[in-house]
């Protein structure tokens, strides 16, 4: 039973199988859906993407280090992220430990033991196949990898709606947008992509919010806006005033626009990396308007007073973490998310480990992999060196690193498991330093990259429409 089950073949779990192989640690991976790649996958039935999305983090920020991508693109479309992860799961043989359509339904403790959250000597994990066949398999530790973008957040409104109402999990094309007078609730990322690809189709579109944003180009000083300053962070503070005039420079104020002034820096919470929104306000072709107030037919009240008649509502109000499969008191989770030591491990090291529970400003795909590195390294350890394990365990019996960067995060659900991408990597590679294990995994991963390089295939380009992270 000396085994390991991994959940999920996305971005994360691909990671997950490449750590696990590299360290030696045996396992069996379960994907839901017919192919790796997770929610790029747009056929998948469980993925969130549609047909104009692209990266909003650069391509070179987000890549694993190991396995560059051969893209031109400095910010690939959703079906070049595809052939990647394809790219990189045939590379590293990572397909063949994944069984694919084979949805888990239930992550238990082995009877007996590890019910109260203690460490637990083993879980029992079921499964359901393509066909209906349901089988059970037990194993010493199971890694969650099943993402956190899947399972769309529905808030309630007063009243009643008598058009449509799709939340953007749903949406794949702007021709739904045809003719009709659309809202879209929410302007985060997805949210203002989607009204930019509804400008070209709907009779109008308004676009309600809450509160103000902060817009990032895609590009300043002809660079992806992302490559500036890389490997050089500077104290928040000082950032932040940087930043902050820097873009009011490029962008302007958004409160001409119509958004309300943020009642936060820059950082504290995810910023927009979209500025085609705003001109797309400047050119009248969209509005702000502001929270919704009620529902009354085919009429919106908003909090203003004001009101408008819409067909159609799109829900841009972002996505709940999701482990349906296990029982929140294993993973600690009394908030808005489970609160894991180092956003991967329960502090009981029950023997559940999740991997890619972690949002950060430039962390991409190698942030994600050196999470896995570390839950390898410590499997490792555990099992060949229990001394360097039990040493590690106590480290989340003192109070926990700061993750922070020195942020004050906004206190939302969705940013209750939000880090600093510099603070949280320096926190991983010195504790992947104590954990013997880990010698030369780094080094042999670092190795096999030069004869990968140039054997990656190429993916066809298209034109950056809108992008998602």
């Amino acid at each position: 039973m000396n085994r390991i089950a991994l959940i999920g073949a996305g971005p994360s779990g691909l990671a997950g199988a490449r750590a696990l192989s590299l360290a030696g640690i045996p396992f069996d991976g379960f994907e839901a859906g017919p192919d790796v790649g997770g929610l790029w996958n747009i056929d998948n039935p469980r993925s969130t993407m549609y047909e104009s999305a692209h990266l909003i983090s650069s391509r070179t920020t987000t890549e694993f280090a190991e396995f560059p991508m051969t893209s031109t693109a400095d910010y690939p479309s959703h079906r070049e992220l595809l052939d990647y992860f394809r790219a990189y799961a045939d590379a590293f043989g990572l397909r063949e430990r994944f069984r694919l359509e084979t949805r888990v339904t239930d992550v238990s403790p082995l009877p007996g033991k590890g019910g109260d959250g203690s460490r637990a000597p083993g879980w029992r994990v079921t499964v359901v196949t393509a066909d209906g066949e349901t089988t059970t398999s037990d194993y010493s530790g199971v890694i969650l990898a099943n993402g956190t973008l899947a399972e769309p957040k529905v808030p309630s409104f007063r009243g009643t709606f008598t058009g449509e109402i799709m939340h953007t999990s749903a949406y794949k094309s702007a021709k739904v947008f045809d003719g009709k007078r659309v809202l879209v609730i929410g302007a985060g990322n997805s949210g203002c992509d989607i009204a930019v690809d509804a400008v070209h189709h709907a009779a109008s579109v308004d676009l309600s919010v809450r509160r103000g944003y902060y817009f990032v180009p895609r590009y300043l000083f002809g660079r992806p806006s992302d490559t500036l300053n890389q490997g050089r962070p500077l104290p928040a503070r000082i950032k932040q005033f940087i930043d902050a005039r820097v873009l009011r420079a490029f962008t302007g104020d958004p409160v001409r626009f119509g958004f309300p002034k943020p009642d936060y820096r820059i950082y504290e919470s995810h910023p927009i990396v979209n500025t085609m929104v705003l001109n797309h306000l400047g050119q009248g072709d969209l509005r702000v308007v502001p929270d919704i107030d009620r529902f009354d037919g085919s009429t919106v009240h908003f909090a203003d007073g004001s009101s408008g008649a819409y067909d159609l509502i799109m829900l841009a109000t972002g996505y709940t973490l999701d482990y349906p499969f296990v029982d929140r008191a294993h993973l600690n989770w009394t908030t808005a998310s489970p609160r894991l030591f180092l956003n991967i491990f329960p502090p009981s090291f029950n023997g559940l480990y999740v991997l890619g529970m972690i949002e950060a400003s430039g962390i991409g795909w190698q942030g994600r992999y050196e999470q896995a590195e570390l839950i390898a390294a410590y499997l490792a350890a555990d099992a060949e060196a229990p001394e360097h394990a039990t040493r590690f365990r106590r480290r989340a019996d003192d109070p926990w690193p700061d993750l922070t960067g020195g942020y004050r995060y906004l206190g939302l659900d969705r940013m209750s498991y939000y880090v600093n991408k510099d603070a949280y990597r320096r926190t991983m590679k010195r504790l992947l330093a104590t954990l013997p294990a880990a010698a030369g995994q780094g080094t042999a991963s670092r190795a096999s990259s030069a004869a990968l390089v140039s054997s990656t295939p190429a993916a066809t380009s298209t034109p950056d429409e809108g992008g998602r992270a």
